[in-house]
């Protein structure tokens, strides 16, 4: 899939994270992945930090976000950045879908 570059999403396989979110990796280079995570009500990212830039499009859904010890809600149409080792993570409080985007790309995330 890396480098690919026609994605369908209906070839995307959906990897169960078993805590009511469902990933799914979208198209991807050495440089940028774009990964769409579905979230259900109540699930938990719990927080973490990486040596990733990334970039989070709410797709649906209202989740309450922590970035950086600061948290606010966020709904449909809103982005958020978190910059490589930025403590973050959220709460689904309406099941939703969001959108990440990171730079570089995620390879714990992909078998290549």
């Amino acid at each position: 899939m890396k480098n690919d570059r026609w994605v369908f999403y209906k070839d995307v396989e959906p990897q169960d994270q078993k805590n009511g979110v469902i990933r799914r990796v979208l198209a991807y280079d050495g440089d940028v992945m774009t990964v769409e995570n579905t979230f259900e009500k109540g699930a938990i990212g719990a927080l973490h930090s990486h040596p990733h830039t990334q970039i989070t499009y709410i797709i649906s859904g209202k989740f309450e976000f922590e970035i950086d010890g600061v948290k606010k809600v966020v709904t449909a149409g809103d982005t958020l950045l978190k910059t490589d080792g930025v403590i973050h993570g959220c709460v689904c409080l309406e099941a939703g879908k969001l959108l990440d985007i990171f730079t570089p790309y995620r390879e714990d995330f992909v078998e290549d």
